[in-house]
């Protein structure tokens, strides 16, 4: 890791530890606010729903976010997927390869369920023989619950490149929020080669 990376990284951990999350309030609650404005109050609903029946998605998870699945994006390539929905004990058995320096995003897929969730995050740590080389944290943002599965999708990314650069990674990926709480903690391999393996 450049010691530009490594003095983001402090700045990011400071600027989470420096960071306030804004007080919680319900659907309900928001409703409720400026009731006496009916134009407000329909903007509102609009947004929301009115929430005459709430949104459960899936009624034997207790958690308000599903999160179901991980892509990584390449331009003129068919997306790699992880299922998340699964055995995530499993996933490390599932490598991706890329070629080296290639530019890619991530794409996450979930379901927010019961209530709004504030000040989504995710954060991802890299790791090559056991030690970090890189973390990432993307601001997701706050989303209300709904019937249809939501996404986000992070800003293009470069693969390392270089013979030293190639070669098994281990990432660690943490979907949480400004509560702290984990909705889904998981790991993954990363292979990165000279090439694509189809080269396609």
């Amino acid at each position: 890791m450049s010691a530009e990376n490594e003095n983001k990284l402090h700045e990011e951990e400071e600027h989470d530890e420096n960071y306030k999350a804004p007080a919680q309030k319900t659907i309900e609650e928001i409703l409720a606010l400026d009731n006496e404005d009916e134009s407000l109050r329909k903007y509102k609903e609009a947004l929301l729903g009115s929430q005459a029946d709430k949104v459960i998605v899936d009624p034997n998870n207790p958690k308000n976010v599903i999160v179901k699945k991980l892509a990584l994006i390449v331009q003129g390539r068919d997306d790699l997927e992880l299922d998340l929905s699964g055995d995530l004990t499993q996933l490390k058995k599932q490598s991706f390869t890329i070629k080296e320096g290639i530019q890619y995003k991530i794409k996450i897929e979930f379901f927010v369920q019961r209530e709004i969730v504030h000040g989504l995050k995710y954060v991802q740590k890299t790791y090559r023989l056991g030690v970090p080389v890189d973390k990432m944290t993307h601001m997701v943002g706050s989303y209300p619950p709904k019937t249809e599965i939501q996404s986000y999708v992070t800003n293009f990314e470069e693969a390392p490149s270089g013979l030293l650069s190639r070669g098994e990674y281990i990432v660690s990926s943490l979907f949480t929020d400004d509560d702290k709480t984990e909705h889904l903690k998981w790991e993954w391999s990363l292979k990165v080669e000279k090439d694509w393996k189809d080269k396609k």
